[in-house]
């Protein structure tokens, strides 16, 4: 299985991409990460928000592999546990679908994605750099793993 985290976003700091790679690195092939980056959209005195995340949307939806489920990251979505994390995941992996992750740009996500998502992820209450969510999915995606197969990295009780 693979999870594609489809971002928006390209030009980020060093320490976001090495922070990313660092944990899928970490993923065996069975559950593997993969970054996917779509432009943001040029922000300038003759657009506005909707014009701008729906730029952003169609380029996300592009960037969805055939046949995946899709995930959108959004404040309004539901609030998971590490647990319940792991538990979606093993359920991805038993489906034997693609994930697909949809991280939206400074304006967040369009209504279109938000609808082509079969389910919506709350990363926290606090409002969190879009760049820094990558590595907090990287994270948490192979804290996930490593709790359904009892590696020490998640010492939690």
């Amino acid at each position: 299985m693979n999870i594609h985290v489809i971002t928006v976003g390209q030009r980020l700091p060093s320490w976001i991409g090495e922070g990313y790679r660092d944990y899928a690195r970490r993923l065996p092939q069975q559950c593997s990460l993969h970054l996917v980056e779509v432009a943001t959209a040029r922000r300038g005195k003759s657009g506005n928000p909707t014009q701008w995340q729906q730029d952003e949307c169609r380029r996300l939806l592009a960037a969805i592999p055939a046949n995946s489920q899709v995930i959108a990251c959004d404040e309004h979505g539901e609030s998971w546990t590490t647990e319940e994390v792991a538990k979606h995941l093993q359920t991805w992996m038993n489906e034997g679908r693609d994930v697909a992750l949809l991280v939206g740009g400074p304006d967040g996500l369009a209504p279109l994605c938000l609808e082509r998502a079969t389910r919506k992820w709350a990363l926290s209450a606090l409002t969190l750099p879009h760049g820094l969510v990558r590595v907090i999915l990287a994270e948490q995606i192979y804290r996930a793993f490593s709790l359904l197969n009892h590696h020490p990295y998640h010492r939690a009780s």
